[in-house]
């Protein structure tokens, strides 16, 4: 297994944090909740920030996870 730990890692953290981000949003008492699922939000950003990862690993990509970050908490999720 040490080919490709932190590509697999990666990718695990990135799902663990949408599914937590995902039930932070459902929760009840929520202040303004986003008009859509966080899956679905930001698509560009996303899409650049999902390549980079697969190409390059998550250290070399902190540009294009910050910009999906900025996008995220515009679209009102609190990540």
């Amino acid at each position: 297994m040490g080919g490709l730990p932190t590509q697999n890692s990666s990718a695990l953290a990135l799902s663990g944090m949408q599914q937590t981000q995902e039930s932070e949003k459902t929760t009840p008492g929520a202040e303004a909740k986003p008009k859509k699922r966080i899956c679905c939000a930001c698509p560009e950003t996303k899409k650049l920030r999902d390549e980079c990862i697969v190409e390059h690993g998550e250290e070399a990509c902190a540009k294009w996870i910050e910009a999906h970050l900025i996008c995220l908490r515009a679209e009102g999720f609190n990540v």
